[in-house]
C-alpha cells in the first residue's frame, strides 16, 4: 500500500468511527477546560502519520510556525525525519499504532499494540517504537478505536508511557475511548483532539475545519487539531497562519496546552 492510500484508508476508518461525535467532543472540551485556563486562546496543530515522505513533511516544516509532528515507528524515514524536525525546533511525538475495529481491513502498521497483548509485550513494543523515534516527548494513538476502549491494555500502555516521562494526546478515534480519562487518573499530562482537519482532502474544506478549530479555541481557551501529510493540508495551514496575524489566538506546540 502506498503512502497516500495508507493515509486515505486511515482517514476513512476515522470517519466511520466518529459519527455522532459532536456532542461527545463538546463534553470532552468542557472536561479539559475545567483543568486549566489560559490568558489567550491557544491552538495546537498535530500532523499525524509522519515517516513516509520527506518532501511532504518539509512542506509543513517550512511553514515556520509551531507544529507537533506525530511520527509512525518503523517507517522508511521515521528516524531521519525525527532528527530533521527536531533540529528545526518542532515538537515530536511517537504516533503509536493501536488496534482499530476492522483490523483485517485497516492495518495499523508496524509496531502496533493489540487487545490481548500481555503487559510485557506492551512494554517491549513501546520501547522498540521509541528507539526509532528519537526526541519524542509525547505519544498519541494511530487508529486504536478498539484498543483505546480496552481498560486493561490502555492502562498498561499509559503506564509504560508514564515511566518514560512522556505526555499523552488522545486522538479520539472512538467516542467510547477511555484513554484521556485513564491518562489523567494516572497523573500523565494529557489532552485530546477536538477537530480532524482533513477527512475531506480539499484545501477549502480543510481551511473551514481550521476556522472551526479557531472558534473552539475562542470558546474554550484551547483547541487541538489533527491533520495529515497532504499538500492540501499544508496549504490550508499556510492560509490560516495569515488569518491569525493580529488576532488574540496563538499557535503553540501541543505540550503548551496539556492539563
Amino acid at each position: 500500500m502506498n503512502r497516500r492510500s495508507f493515509i486515505f484508508k486511515s482517514a476513512g476508518l476515522l470517519m466511520g468511527n466518529l459519527l455522532g461525535l459532536n456532542a461527545f467532543s463538546k463534553a470532552f472540551a468542557r472536561t479539559i477546560v475545567a483543568g486549566k485556563s489560559f490568558s489567550q486562546p491557544r491552538i495546537a496543530l498535530i500532523i499525524d502519520d509522519i515517516g513516509h515522505s520527506r518532501s511532504i513533511a518539509a512542506k509543513f516544516v517550512e511553514l515556520k510556525t509551531p507544529l507537533t509532528f506525530a511520527i509512525l515507528p518503523h517507517i522508511r524515514h521515521s528516524s531521519t525525519l525525527a532528527f530533521k524536525i527536531h533540529n528545526r525546533g518542532h515538537e515530536i511525538m511517537l504516533h503509536q499504532p493501536m488496534e482499530p475495529y476492522n483490523a483485517d481491513s485497516f492495518d495499523p502498521g508496524p509496531g502496533a499494540l493489540y487487545v490481548g497483548d500481555s503487559s510485557e509485550n506492551i512494554k517491549r513494543v513501546i520501547e522498540a517504537n521509541l528507539s526509532v523515534v528519537p526526541f519524542a516527548i509525547g505519544v498519541n494513538n494511530h487508529m486504536g478505536s478498539k484498543f483505546t476502549e480496552s481498560r486493561q491494555e490502555i492502562t498498561e500502555s499509559l503506564g509504560a508511557i508514564k515511566r518514560h516521562g512522556l505526555f499523552f494526546v488522545d486522538s479520539i478515534t472512538s467516542h467510547r475511548s477511555i484513554a484521556y480519562k485513564t491518562a489523567r487518573n494516572l497523573g500523565i499530562p494529557s489532552t485530546g483532539r477536538n477537530v480532524f482537519l482533513d477527512n475531506i482532502h480539499d484545501e477549502a474544506a480543510i481551511l473551514d475545519q481550521l476556522f472551526k478549530l479557531k472558534h473552539h479555541a475562542l470558546q474554550y481557551g484551547r483547541a487541538v487539531g489533527i491533520g495529515h501529510p497532504f499538500p492540501e493540508t499544508a496549504a490550508a495551514i499556510g492560509r490560516f497562519i495569515k488569518d491569525l496575524k493580529g488576532s488574540d489566538v496563538n499557535l503553540v506546540h501541543v505540550s503548551a496546552i496539556l492539563s
